[in-house]
């Protein structure tokens, strides 16, 4: 392998996973950490830390130039970006490369094609997938966008060509609102990506949020099967689990090969995940985005198909050829995750940075819990509130329901709220059980259940 040593340019539970990974693989590991973090987890456990900044994330964890001179100075030969941050910064990946280090990703060019979204629909409009109704390309103007809406048809979604996470997203039940809503979606774009450029797609009502994970080599692709994460609050994903329990045996097929097809059109190196809107009330499926990167969910995937993504990532940017053929890769069972996060869910989610006291975490067969707690850990307030993801998995979808409620009763996490009362509310209630959900149901059911510490399942 041409990677000895890796800086991790990354923090929390997604270093410690990539620390993990590497040493498996008999590789040595540089922890960058931002003033605040010298003490978290990743840097106990990584073989050297160096500080490449303050706290601000703008000034450490998204300033390339600080972790490429970090990488250079300690000997490293290459640089995971992990996810968020400057993971799918093309300008990031490509500075990277012309340093004479390796990015543990796909190329600036994929990046660059695929993290931008009107360019990433026309690829895959020229790979025979199907996407959702909307606007060819970027839409200059209202004018143009009151064009192109008329002839999707109301009710549109405005998104933003540039990003993801829900930034910048709108949506539009007439004329009137798109020429309200356009410059506001914009504005938030600007400020987010840098880039206000819009596109639009038709809205769909009481979607499924459906992704398949690939692997390529930049020759050949394969897919591990698709996860599904419907439940979200205000755009961010909560709980997520593979497989997707609203597909038939050909709808998968189908969905799966279809991101395989485009993956290999791009040429994609590395781990990636390709976004589908599924409308339940047709069976019909729609591409929507390509996360060129890990994503957070990943372990469920890992859970149901035992092929270890992060390892695979390493490996394939280290010059390895994926020798995983499609046929090697088999569903085994189910497994849901459950994001914690360090917020209140009692106070409309508020994040509460704090000093974790006592720490209990949950064990047992099939239970996972990746995470960067240790007690008197001291949970930053500069950063995302995700303090890791628990995942269980079992043979069916109900045991590994069951065993998530078990394992989310194991879980203490002293000093600090968290959202495990919403996770325990949610494996108890009768349409997560039923597999009866879509990508508006998590809003709505809040709006009638407030959550607080002592929060139990729904009696059926």
């Amino acid at each position: 392998m041409a990677i000895s040593k890796i800086l991790v340019a990354n923090r929390g539970e997604i270093a410690v996973r990539i620390i993990r990974a590497a040493r498996e693989l008999g590789l040595k590991t540089v922890q960058a950490a931002s003033a605040a973090d010298e003490t978290m987890l990743a840097a106990r456990l990584a073989d050297q830390t160096v500080c490449v900044g303050p706290p601000h994330a703008s000034k450490s964890y998204l300033n390339g130039d600080a972790l490429i001179a970090a990488a250079r100075d300690t000997g490293c030969d290459a640089v995971h970006p992990g996810y968020g941050f400057l993971s799918e910064n093309a300008d990031f990946a490509e500075a990277v490369e012309a340093a004479g280090l390796i990015f543990i990703g796909p190329k600036a060019e994929t990046i660059r094609k695929m993290g931008d979204k009107a360019a990433a629909r026309r690829e895959a409009e020229l790979a025979g997938v199907p996407t959702v109704p909307g606007s060819d390309g970027v839409v200059k103007d209202v004018a143009e966008a009151q064009t192109a809406a008329d002839a999707v048809g109301y009710p549109v979604m405005i998104k933003a060509a540039a990003g993801g996470g829900g930034r910048g997203i709108r949506i539009a039940a007439n004329a009137e609102g798109l020429a309200q809503l356009i410059p506001q979606a914009s504005a938030e774009a600007k400020a987010a990506f840098g880039d206000g450029g819009l596109y639009l797609e038709r809205f769909v009502r009481r979607a499924r949020h459906v992704e398949v994970q690939i692997l390529g080599d930049g020759e050949r692709a394969i897919h591990l099967f698709e996860r599904e994460c419907s439940l979200q609050r205000r755009r961010q994903k909560v709980w997520e689990e593979a497989p997707a329990v609203c597909l038939s045996p050909q709808q998968r097929q189908a969905l799966c090969h279809s991101a395989v097809k485009l993956a290999e059109r791009v040429g994609y190196r590395g781990a990636g995940t390709l976004e589908y809107l599924f409308d339940e009330e047709t069976g019909e499926f729609f591409f929507i985005e390509m996360n060129t990167r890990i994503q957070v969910e990943h372990p469920v995937t890992e859970m149901v198909t035992g092929v270890d993504l992060v390892g695979w990532m390493i490996r394939i940017a280290g010059g390895e050829a994926l020798s995983l053929s499609q046929e090697d890769i088999v569903l085994r069972g189910h497994a849901v995750e459950a994001r914690i996060n360090a917020e209140d869910p009692a106070a409309d989610f508020r994040p509460h940075p704090g000093t974790v006291g006592g720490l209990e975490l949950p064990g047992g067969m099939g239970v996972r819990f990746d995470t960067m707690l240790y007690p008197g850990y001291q949970i930053p307030p500069f950063y995302d509130s995700l303090l890791g993801k628990l995942i269980a998995h079992a043979d069916s979808r109900e045991r590994a329901i069951a065993r998530m409620q078990r394992a989310l009763g194991e879980l203490t996490v002293e000093g600090v709220p968290t959202t495990v009362p919403l996770h325990l509310a949610l494996a108890g209630a009768k349409d997560v059980r039923d597999g009866a959900f879509h990508t508006g149901w998590l809003e709505e059911w809040l709006k009638g259940r407030p959550l607080a510490d002592d929060a139990t399942p729904e009696k059926e």
